[in-house]
């Protein structure tokens, strides 16, 4: 990696939850199969600088929803050499509580996020329980307290944070919800985050069932499909066929480096 426009990126598998195939397609799924959920952080390292993507949740949290929590995020990082108290930058995709806990690993970082992300977890939509259930109040106020401490940049609807790293819009699954484009040797990657759940969400055609705006969610599909430099590139935020597809090592399971397509 010589070009220093250029990153690395790796994916952290931090939490697990069982789960059937039906849960995860709009309209269902005949097969009726086990399909669970793999929760990752991602991180992506360049040669100056290094961005955190999501920060997932902790225990307490995962218990609550029952969630497993298989390895701690910052145990996850520090297996890369990351130092989560001295990171910089983290990109938020969306405020969903998988996506926006631990927000005391990062005391030095500031946070990037849309401008409708944060509008739609403070405002009128949360009064209602089927719109705030992903969401973590605690998450939120936290959000909330580092914008009066400086410590948010807010972005709408795309923004460059870096040389080879830019954020777009696409909204859908949550209102605010921003999808990660960064330059590897590869090409152009795409972190979905929930864009798309699984690969199968995007092949099928078939989106996962819990949305904001369904339009949203299909058409963040295709724009992903522009962004990336190829389909294999674009990577989905909960599919365990992550950690098959790209290339890792036995002494950090769980962790792959998404520019080594297996």
């Amino acid at each position: 990696m010589k070009d220093p426009h250029q990153y690395k990126v790796y994916a952290i598998r931090y939490g697990h939850f069982e789960r059937r195939s039906p849960e995860n397609f709009l309209g269902g799924d005949t097969h009726d199969v086990p399909m669970p959920l793999d929760y990752f952080v991602w991180a992506i390292v360049g040669q100056e600088r290094t961005f955190i993507v999501d920060t997932g949740f902790d225990k307490p949290t995962g218990d609550r929803r029952g969630r497993s929590v298989v390895r701690p995020v910052d145990e996850g990082l520090a297996m890369l050499g990351i130092d989560h108290a001295t990171v910089s930058d983290v990109i938020i995709s969306h405020m969903h509580y998988d996506h926006c806990g631990n927000h005391h690993l990062f005391p030095n970082a500031t946070f990037h996020l849309q401008d409708a992300e944060m509008e739609f977890a403070t405002g009128r939509c949360m009064c209602h329980h089927a719109m705030r259930h992903p969401f973590e109040a605690e998450d939120v106020t936290k959000m909330v307290r580092r914008v009066f401490d400086g410590k948010v940049c807010f972005h709408d609807p795309e923004s460059e944070v870096a040389p080879g790293i830019t954020l777009h819009k696409v909204g859908g699954h949550s209102r605010g919800l921003q999808v990660v484009r960064v330059e590897t040797e590869n090409g152009a990657l795409v972190l979905a985050s929930d864009a798309a759940h699984f690969y199968a969400n995007m092949e099928k055609e078939k989106p996962f069932p819990v949305f904001d705006r369904l339009s949203d969610v299909i058409m963040g599909v295709e724009r992903m499909r522009r962004l990336a430099s190829a389909p294999r590139l674009i990577v989905p935020g909960h599919d365990p066929l992550i950690l098959q597809r790209f290339a890792g090592d036995k002494e950090r399971p769980g962790i792959v480096d998404l520019t080594r397509p297996l």
